[in-house]
């Protein structure tokens, strides 16, 4: 085979991988573009997410480290498609740009870090203010209930205790003949007092057990995430030392 044969046996490959690098040229030029978009709605979100800012507030404060672990995948997947390609085919004004973005990814990473801790103060603090609202109104519920007792038991006639029925069951009173029938619905109702106040106990119970399982899995799944978000933003800034690196 003859160097002309050769040569025009290569000319078709050398076009191909050509026309290859040309259109993934143009494609990482819109996977960049793509990515600064993202980047850029990322930076909406964030704005919406603290504004109003409610600084001091563990409920807005937990709530926020959650907003802001669920929307990490989009900022980082801009950052990704940002820095594609390096140093190639870029504009006069992006490695400026770059730079910016690269200690900024250090900088996020460093605030989600500092999350973590605020995290887990701002749950101990939800669970204590969840169980004192419980145990409040638990409390107002049992005055009521203890109103109510000491009126069954100060009502001596028929009148008192129809009057007393008729202000708790909306006029619907139960005929009350005599004092034997007085005493049976004192003591019913004394009864269902008592269970309403058991019942009241294990609501409440209950209801601190469901809130504190609830506050402890978004803790945990919002702690762990921003960790992971931290270490995922430092190793872009550690991968990215070219983009600060002047040409």
């Amino acid at each position: 085979m003859t160097q002309s044969e050769e040569k025009d046996k290569f000319v078709p490959a050398i076009d191909q991988l050509w026309k290859f690098s040309a259109g993934l040229s143009k494609s990482i030029a819109v996977a960049r573009w793509i990515g600064y978009g993202l980047l850029i709605l990322a930076f909406f979100d964030v704005v919406e997410i603290f504004v109003p800012p409610l600084f001091m507030n563990p409920a807005w404060e937990f709530q926020t480290l959650g907003q802001l672990v669920e929307r990490v995948p989009v900022p980082l997947l801009g950052l990704a498609l940002v820095f594609l390609g390096e140093r190639d085919q870029r504009t006069r004004l992006e490695p400026l740009i770059l730079s910016i973005l690269s200690w900024l990814a250090l900088l996020v990473g460093i605030l989600f870090f500092l999350l973590v801790p605020l995290g887990v103060v701002n749950t101990i603090r939800l669970e204590a203010r969840n169980t004192e609202q419980i145990t409040q109104q638990v409390e107002q519920r049992q005055a009521q209930i203890k109103q109510v007792k000491v009126a069954i038991e100060q009502a001596t006639t028929v009148e008192q205790m129809q009057l007393l029925i008729s202000q708790f069951s909306q006029g619907r009173t139960p005929q009350i003949q005599n004092t034997q029938q007085l005493a049976e619905v004192k003591q019913q109702l004394s009864t269902f007092l008592e269970q309403g106040e058991t019942q009241l106990q294990e609501q409440a119970q209950s209801q601190k057990k469901s809130q504190r399982w609830g506050l402890l899995e978004d803790s945990v799944k919002w702690n762990m995430g921003a960790l992971v978000s931290a270490a995922l933003f430092i190793s872009i800034w550690r991968l990215t030392g070219w983009a600060r690196r002047s040409e």
